[in-house]
């Protein structure tokens, strides 16, 4: 492993029982060194952040450079093994004639493109639009909720967990309900990890069909945020067709995929706590602070997405050399006990659950209001309808889904009663 004062981890870091369960191995990793070099299952280089005030510091700090434009040119150099180098290489390749409008948006970008990017963006994406749903968000919980009632056990997580967010963004997007199947087969393909040939036929899909729908919007404007942006200008400066493209992928797996799991993750925290319900029970005004210490103690993204170093940056005692990646894990800072009191205890009344569950400085999260929102009504909503809501499997059966950046759960299934 390249680098400074740390020595390296095994391969198998990020292996399926170190996402069935992570919290126990990050508060080890804590205390072994400030940051430390590991190798992803793909075999790429990176290294890793677990502390909280070190993940908020390199979360803001510009010698972090998010443009993969770079980025992708340090990959090569980063693998440690060949074979799986080669590997990556091949299925890149594959994938490089989507990659440019699926990637040109301001999650992937540093100044000035991204404040270009990010300011053109804020202007379809506004505090208004974000509480204008709030009685449509509450509506479809609703009427989700009332086809739960009719089944004594269900998955939540394909009832409600999921088709909550989904439709929400799909609102935004102004795609229609007749299309909202394909899009939705296309979304879980490109999130999947499925095999090659099926995630590049769904990215050809998915891009042909927003360059479409952006030219519907072009040409006769509707009430939603795919047709702001589209007209969205700052002193004559609009965003580009790949631009357009672009951002409207990032809306749709920013946009739902983080909120899944966010309802999933906190629902399990109340499944798993009942003296935390009796406190929401007893008093409604604790459900904003609720789905913060949620975000805290399980949040939906494990990671932060990927950054590379533009010239070594000292991170404690340990000195990361120019040209690496780094992966700043948002689940060890939420547990850092230096930032929270028993950081393992839910605890929905502490006086600093803000964290960095939606990231910090110029790419925080622009959509967190939204899923702040979601969150609160959708999990509300369900305890409310539900008081007696169990699972309806061991604890321990329960299986995480094993990706290098969401945590979420491949099924909830739960009793009604």
């Amino acid at each position: 492993m390249p680098g400074t004062g740390t020595s390296s981890l095994p391969i198998d870091l990020f292996t399926p029982d170190f996402h069935q369960r992570p919290h126990a191995a990050l508060a080890e990793l804590r205390q072994t060194a400030p940051a430390l070099a590991v190798v992803t299952p793909n075999g790429l280089r990176t290294w890793l952040v677990t502390r909280y005030e070190d993940a908020r510091t390199l979360l803001a700090d510009p010698r972090l450079s998010k443009d993969m434009r770079v980025g992708k040119n340090l990959i090569p150099r980063n693998f440690a093994d060949p074979v799986k180098q080669a590997e990556f290489l091949k299925e890149a390749g594959e994938h490089s004639q989507f990659a440019h409008e699926l990637s040109v948006h301001m999650l992937d970008s540093d100044p000035p493109d991204h404040t270009r990017l990010r300011k053109l963006v804020g202007k379809a994406f506004t505090a208004r639009r974000v509480e204008s749903l709030r009685p449509r968000i509450t509506e479809l919980t609703d009427e989700l909720l009332d086809a739960m009632a009719r089944h004594e056990k269900t998955d939540l997580m394909k009832a409600l967990a999921f088709p909550v967010p989904f439709t929400v963004i799909c609102w935004l997007l102004g795609v229609p309900p007749d299309d909202r199947a394909e899009f939705r087969r296309w979304s879980n393909l490109l999130v999947s990890g499925a095999g090659t040939e099926e995630v590049r036929d769904a990215s050809a899909s998915m891009i042909a069909y927003l360059r479409a729908l952006i030219e519907a919007k072009r040409a006769e404007p509707d009430d939603d945020m795919l047709t702001d942006l589209v007209h969205a200008s700052d002193n004559g400066d609009q965003l580009a067709q790949a631009e357009l493209i672009s951002m409207a992928f990032l809306l749709l797996v920013a946009g739902h995929e983080t909120t899944v799991n966010l309802i999933g993750n906190g629902t399990l925290a109340l499944l798993s706590h009942p003296h935390v319900r009796e406190q929401l029970a007893a008093d409604e005004s604790l459900w904003p602070a609720a789905v913060e210490e949620f975000l805290r103690y399980d949040g939906p993204v494990t990671n932060a997405t990927w950054r590379f170093t533009t010239e070594p940056v000292q991170v404690g005692s340990v000195v990361i050399p120019e040209g690496e990646f780094v992966t700043i894990s948002l689940g060890a800072a939420g547990r850092d006990p230096q930032r929270y009191e028993e950081p393992d205890r839910l605890d929905i009344t502490r006086s600093n659950t803000a964290g960095l569950a939606f990231g910090h400085g110029i790419h925080h999260c622009l959509g967190a209001p939204l899923a702040r929102l979601e969150g609160q009504i959708v999990i509300g909503r369900l305890f409310e309808r539900f008081p007696g809501l169990r699972l309806a499997v061991e604890p321990g059966e329960l299986r995480w889904r094993s990706s290098l950046m969401m945590r979420g759960l491949e099924e909830l299934p739960v009793h009604m009663s």
